[in-house]
C-alpha cells in the first residue's frame, strides 16, 4: 500500500482517511464520496483479486495537481470525488472536472508506473457530444459512455451526462 500513499504525496493530493478496500466493481460504480476509514486502522490489506485499495481524497486538493499538470490555473475544476486506487498491484488516479476553457466536462485517468505518470484516458463530454482519447489496452479498465465500454482509440460519440471509469 505504500505505493498508493507515495502517489498521493507525489501528486500533492490530500487523503481524508486511511486506505480502505472494497470490491472493485462496487468501487468503480460509486459516483459518491467513498466512506472514510478511520486513521487509526492504517493501511488495509487487499485479500481478494477482485478488490481495490483506495484512498478517500479531498476533492479540493486535486485543484493544485490540475493547475500544475496542465499549466493553466483554474482551467480544470473538480466536479466529482476523484478516485485514487490500487488494483492488482497497479495504481491509478481518475479525476472528473469542468474544463472552463472548452466549456465541457472532462474525465482524466492516470496510471502510475516506475517510469512515472501516464494519462491513459481523456474524455470530454457535454449533453451534445463526447470526444475521447483512450489507451486502456492491456489494463483491466474501460470508459463507459452511455452504456458502451470503450477501451482504446481516438474518436467521438453521442453526448453524455456522466462518464465512468469501469472494469472492462
Amino acid at each position: 500500500m505504500s505505493k498508493l500513499r507515495n502517489i498521493l504525496i507525489g501528486a500533492g493530493v490530500a487523503a481524508v482517511g486511511a486506505i480502505g478496500t472494497k470490491k472493485a466493481v462496487d468501487y468503480m460504480r460509486n459516483r459518491d464520496k467513498e466512506e472514510v476509514v478511520e486513521e487509526s486502522e492504517g493501511d488495509a490489506e487487499i485479500v481478494a483479486a477482485d478488490e481495490v485499495a483506495y484512498a478517500v481524497v479531498e476533492p479540493s486538493s486535486v485543484q493544485d495537481f490540475l493547475d500544475k499538470s496542465f499549466g493553466n490555473p483554474g482551467r480544470y475544476v473538480p466536479t466529482r470525488s476523484p478516485k485514487v486506487f490500487e488494483y492488482q498491484d497497479e495504481q491509478y488516479m481518475v479525476i472528473w472536472a469542468k474544463d472552463n476553457e472548452k466549456d465541457k466536462n472532462q474525465m482524466m485517468a492516470f496510471k502510475y508506473t516506475d517510469a512515472g505518470r501516464q494519462m491513459v484516458a481523456s474524455v470530454g463530454y457535454t449533453g451534445d457530444a463526447t470526444d475521447y482519447n483512450l489507451k486502456l489496452d492491456g489494463t483491466d479498465f474501460a470508459v463507459e459512455v452511455n452504456g458502451e465500454k470503450l477501451v482504446s482509440g481516438t474518436g467521438a460519440t453521442d453526448g453524455a451526462d456522466e462518464v465512468d471509469f469501469v472494469l472492462a
